[in-house]
C-alpha cells in the first residue's frame, strides 16, 4: 500500500508554505477574491518582489500591501457572526464613509463594536441596501466568506417589505412572478399580507425568495410600481432574527448553526426570464 506524503512543515515546524490569498484571507486581510484582485493589480509584495497568483508563502516571508508591511494576526477557528442592523446603520467602515457624506455627522460602523480577536477586516455575506436592514452575516475569514457566498445563491430568506398603500392583483401576480432586470427568475415560495400589516398608509408583505439579496427583492416589487419605502431581512438559511437579538446587536454563530448553513440542500437552478 502506497504511503501518503507527508505535509511540508514551515518555520520551527509550523504549518508548510500556502498560497498567498489563501494565507492572507484565513488571517482576516480579507476575501480571497478581493486579494487576488490586489495581486492582479501589483498591489501586494513579498520579500521585495511583486506577487504573482499562486505564489506560497509562510511566515517568515516580508509580505506588504502598497508599500506597508501587513502585520497579521495568528490564523484562528472560523468564526462567523450575525446582526440584527437597524434601516440605515452602517455595516463596515466603508458604509459609514458614505453614510456621513449623506447624514449630518459620521455614525460607527456596527462591526466596530465586535471583539478585536475577531479580526480587523470583515466581509459581509449579501450585505443588505444601506436604507435597509434586518439580519447581516459577517466573517473576518476570507476563505470562510467565500464557502458562505457560494452558499447563499441556495439559501432561502424570508423577507419583510413596507410599501405605500395595497397592491393590486396584477402587482402582485408581477411579484409572484419573480422577474428581475437581469435574465433570470427568482423562485418566490411565498407572499402573503393581511390587515394586521397595515401601519398608517403603509402595508407590510412577507416575501420568501431563494438566494435573493436585499437589493433583489426591493427591485421586484419597484418593478411593479410599488413604492418601498423599507426591506428587512427577517432569516437566511436556518438562521432567523428573534427577541433574544435586539436592533444594534450581534452575537457569534455556533458551531452547528456555521454547519448547518455550510451544509444547506441545493435549491434548483434558477429559471431563465422570458425575454
Amino acid at each position: 500500500m502506497a504511503r501518503s506524503r507527508p505535509k511540508p512543515e514551515g518555520p520551527a515546524g509550523g504549518p508548510g508554505p500556502e498560497r498567498l490569498q489563501k494565507y492572507l484571507a484565513q488571517r482576516g486581510l480579507g476575501s480571497r477574491r478581493a486579494i487576488e484582485e490586489w495581486i492582479r493589480a501589483q498591489r501586494i509584495t513579498v520579500n521585495g518582489r511583486i506577487a504573482e497568483l499562486g505564489l506560497k508563502v509562510t511566515q517568515l516571508d516580508d509580505i506588504r500591501l502598497d508599500g506597508r508591511q501587513i502585520r497579521l494576526r495568528a490564523a484562528v477557528s472560523a468564526q462567523a457572526f450575525m446582526f440584527n442592523r437597524s434601516a440605515g446603520d452602517p455595516l463596515r467602515p466603508e458604509d459609514a464613509v458614505r453614510v456621513a457624506r449623506e447624514a449630518d455627522g459620521p455614525r460607527a460602523a456596527l462591526v466596530e463594536r465586535l471583539p478585536r480577536s475577531a479580526g480587523k477586516r470583515f466581509v459581509a455575506v449579501s450585505p443588505m441596501p444601506g436604507v435597509d436592514g434586518g439580519l447581516e452575516l459577517v466573517t473576518s475569514d476570507g476563505e470562510l466568506a467565500t464557502r458562505l457566498q457560494r452558499v447563499f445563491a441556495r439559501l432561502t430568506s424570508e423577507f419583510t417589505v413596507r410599501v405605500k398603500g395595497l397592491l393590486g392583483p396584477d402587482q402582485l401576480a408581477g411579484v409572484k412572478s419573480g422577474k428581475l432586470d437581469r435574465p433570470t427568475r427568482m423562485v418566490i415560495d411565498a407572499l402573503s399580507s393581511s390587515e394586521a400589516d397595515l401601519e398608517g398608509a403603509n402595508r407590510w408583505y412577507s416575501v420568501t425568495a431563494r438566494g435573493a439579496s436585499g437589493k433583489d427583492i426591493r427591485q421586484l416589487f419597484e418593478r411593479q410600481g410599488a413604492l418601498v419605502s423599507r426591506v428587512m431581512r427577517i432569516s437566511m438559511g436556518s438562521l432567523a432574527l428573534d427577541k433574544s437579538l435586539s436592533r444594534g446587536q450581534y452575537r457569534q454563530l455556533t458551531e452547528e448553526e456555521l454547519s448547518a448553513l455550510l451544509k444547506s440542500p441545493a435549491s434548483p437552478e434558477p429559471e431563465t426570464a422570458d425575454p
